[in-house]
């Protein structure tokens, strides 16, 4: 998987997928457990969106799902909000999970090792910080309905993915 420091190089793909809707918890259970199909080591995923739109929720049945399907007993996902970065070992995968809300400064991500570990895979919430960074990434777009009774997700990436290609 694609990890260098040198990103002044990269190309930027981006293709984006249709609204999916999101609105009820049975349907973003399908649509993580669809999505950790195709998850691989060395992935980033960028969680955007509102307060309380479904990022962490999203991220647990991400992390849950990986869990089962390496026969690895689910635990409790909880918001990094306050700790900023909650790890998950599952087998061979390092899953990290981050919440970068707090973050105001770029120097403060410095400390955090942001994609050195090129097997992790990373989530992100709130990665708008992470301009500078030119890292293969898939965006997961989280949005209220105008109403705000439907979520919606759009899924794109800067790169070609079979996420992507999945919800086409």
């Amino acid at each position: 998987m694609y990890q260098n420091k040198d990103h002044t190089n990269q190309k930027h793909i981006v293709t984006k997928s249709n609204n999916i809707d999101i609105s009820n918890h049975k349907s973003l259970l399908e649509v993580t457990k669809k999505i950790s199909k195709f998850i691989r080591q060395g992935d980033n995923l960028y969680l955007t969106g509102e307060l309380g739109v479904g990022k962490t929720t999203f991220a647990k049945s991400i992390i849950n799902d990986l869990q089962y399907k390496n026969n690895i007993n689910k635990t409790e996902v909880l918001s990094p909000t306050f700790s900023i970065l909650n790890e998950y070992q599952i087998n061979n995968l390092n899953v990290k999970h981050y919440d970068l809300y707090r973050i105001r400064q770029e120097e403060e991500l410095a400390n955090l090792s942001l994609f050195e570990e090129k097997d992790a895979i990373n989530i992100i919430e709130w990665p708008e910080i992470l301009k500078s960074y030119k890292i293969k990434n898939i965006k997961f777009d989280f949005k209220y309905s105008s109403n705000y009774k439907n979520r919606n997700l759009v899924i794109s990436s800067n790169y070609k993915n079979e996420i992507v290609d999945e919800f086409k």
